[in-house]
């Protein structure tokens, strides 16, 4: 959808001299965008240096680093490998050490890595993060080529705005974990298949690229495998419409009635070819991360791999892919028939809450930002230019948040990760509004989200908007990788020696970090009666969400005196 350039005639003129329209001045928009995508840069890069190995992040370093010495698929089957190969090009250039008779599981493994190898923690988790920030910023230019697709430039560059302030996008994009990564390859594969409306022979196999490499490197992109292959069916029978009916379209092609019967079956048929296409090139691609591992392909099920029966059980034997994904899908299944504890509004329970997710977007999404995508929902739906693009941005987002909505570990945003990229998309359409007081509703909200990212800054990770208080009061309302996920070691390292200096300590820390490789000396107070624990008491804000009576009860003998990142409460015990 590109606008039509307009001709017009100077007054007075001749006129039979026409005015040659003057072409747009491309640099200040390519100023613009370099400028957004250099700040997120720098705001990730940041992040990545000041904060020590969050929980998840430690498996995934090591599953690397035995991808490049050992060539094994062994730990970490529940996840696909390509994520984990994005953070092993990086990883590589710290050369790290693992010693080859190692046997422990793949918890083990990531501390054994990162602490008792002779690796530099901290060096070692810059380089396995940066490829992780050099995918996100690449991520950035399919929001903003998308979206200008669709609503034009200033579209394209209120996509971009959002998704370069998003606190979750920079926080998740930063670490050497996979769940944007895997949101942004699902993005490209929306963007393949839109553009494949037009020219679907270019386009329908970089979607089937984009999708396997999504598929290879998180499992919960699978429920979006038959959307783009429904928008594979819808984009061939739009080009073919482009195109005009065909001969043998039926006796009414070319006089608006339609193809006719036949040429309906030839026509769905077509698009069930396209689709299969798609398919099968996904299906490559996944195939193709594993033997980037092992060309082997040697893989024994782990021994606690659980047996999935009925319609699951079914799905999942019947798939093309190696077993080893198809293990991981049975480890996955076995987590979800597990019951873990959440917390929400300052209230911890057991299992899941279906409506955890929505709750814990809206705290934790910028106000402006979640008008924006209201505003483009809306206007997707309503203005005749942006509706045909519906499908291919609102029913993907409806898809993966009802699919993840239906999970059992109530962790965290970094699930719907994909809500803050797709509708980034979608918000972009509010700016094709012809309206001025809409466009100047929508700079004003996109520079609130600017404001409230850049006031948050380099605390991404426990970001919450003004109407819940703030970073500093999200560990209130939210646990986990909302707000605390172990990364301010580091930082309490810091604080502890600069303000309290030879004082006794006493860590409760819920992280994979080992407190005295940042030179933490520190007691576990839950180990010793009450009465002996003195001085300060350091709690990670996720330990004291859900705190047993005990620990509850060291704390409110304590006094709050310190905070360390938002995620972390320095008490003082008399």
């Amino acid at each position: 959808m590109r606008g039509q350039g307009v001709i017009d005639s100077a007054a007075g003129a001749d006129p039979g001299t026409v005015r040659r329209p003057r072409r747009p001045r491309r640099w200040p928009f390519a100023l613009a965008v370099a400028a957004l995508l250099a700040g997120m840069a720098a705001a990730m890069v940041t992040t990545a240096v000041e904060q020590t190995p969050t929980i998840d992040e430690p498996v995934y370093v090591g599953t690397a680093v035995v991808y490049l010495q050992q060539h094994s698929l062994r730990y970490n089957p529940e996840h696909p490998p390509l994520g984990k190969l994005v953070i092993a090009s990086g990883a590589a250039f710290a050369h790290p050490r693992l010693d080859p008779s190692f046997t422990g599981d793949q918890t083990a493994l990531g501390r054994q890595v990162l602490y008792a190898s002779g690796n530099d923690p901290w060096r070692l988790m810059l380089w396995a993060r940066l490829p992780v920030i050099a995918l996100t910023l690449l991520f950035g230019l399919v929001v903003l080529g998308f979206a200008r697709d669709l609503a034009g430039p200033a579209g394209g560059l209120t996509a971009l705005s959002l998704y370069a302030f998003s606190p979750d996008v920079i926080a998740h994009g930063s670490l050497a974990t996979l769940d944007v990564s895997a949101a942004g390859f699902l993005l490209t594969s929306l963007w393949a298949v839109w553009r494949a409306r037009h020219r679907p022979l270019r386009h329908l196999p970089l979607a089937g690229a984009a999708l396997g490499a999504a598929v290879a490197t998180k499992m919960s992109a699978l429920p979006a495998v038959p959307v783009l292959m429904l928008l594979a069916v819808l984009s061939v029978r739009y080009a073919h419409r482009a195109d005009g009916p065909g001969p043998g379209s039926g006796s009414g092609s070319g006089s608006g009635s339609g193809p006719g019967p036949r040429g309906t079956a030839r026509l769905l048929a077509r698009g069930a070819g396209a689709a299969a296409a798609v398919a099968l090139v996904a299906v490559a691609v996944v195939w193709a991360s594993y033997l980037a591992v092992d060309p082997r392909l040697r893989w024994v099920a782990p021994g606690n791999t659980p047996v999935v029966h009925g319609l699951r059980g079914a799905a999942v034997d019947l798939l093309p892919l190696p077993e080893a994904y198809r293990d991981g899908m049975r480890i996955q299944f076995g987590f979800e028939n597990a019951t873990y504890g959440g917390f929400l509004f300052g209230r911890p329970y057991r299992g899941a809450l279906w409506y955890y997710l929505p709750a814990a977007l809206l705290v934790k999404t910028p106000l402006g930002m979640l008008a924006l995508w209201a505003a483009g929902a809306v206007a997707a739906v309503r203005v005749p230019r942006l509706r045909p693009a519906a499908p291919y941005v609102l029913l993907p987002t409806a898809v993966l948040l009802a699919a993840a909505m239906t999970g059992s570990r109530d962790f965290g945003v970094r699930y719907a990760v994909f809500v803050p990229v797709f509708l980034a998309v979608a918000a972009g359409g509010a700016a094709a509004c012809r309206h001025r007081w809409v466009r100047v509703a929508t700079a004003l909200l996109v520079v609130s989200v600017a404001v409230g990212s850049l006031r948050t800054y380099p605390y991404y990770l426990p970001y919450s908007n003004e109407a819940f208080g703030g970073p500093s009061r999200t560990h209130l309302l939210l646990h986990d990788s909302n707000v605390d996920w172990g990364q301010d070691l580091g930082r309490l390292a810091d604080r502890l020696r600069q303000r309290y200096p030879g004082e006794q300590v006493w860590l409760v820390y819920k992280g994979s970090g080992v407190p005295a490789a940042y030179g933490i000396r520190a007691a576990d107070p839950r180990g010793v009666p009450p009465a002996r624990v003195h001085g300060l008491l350091v709690v990670s804000d996720s330990s004291a969400a859900r705190a047993d009576d005990r620990l509850a009860a060291l704390i409110r003998g304590g006094r709050p005196i310190d905070e360390v990142g938002h995620s972390i409460t320095i008490y003082r015990r008399p």
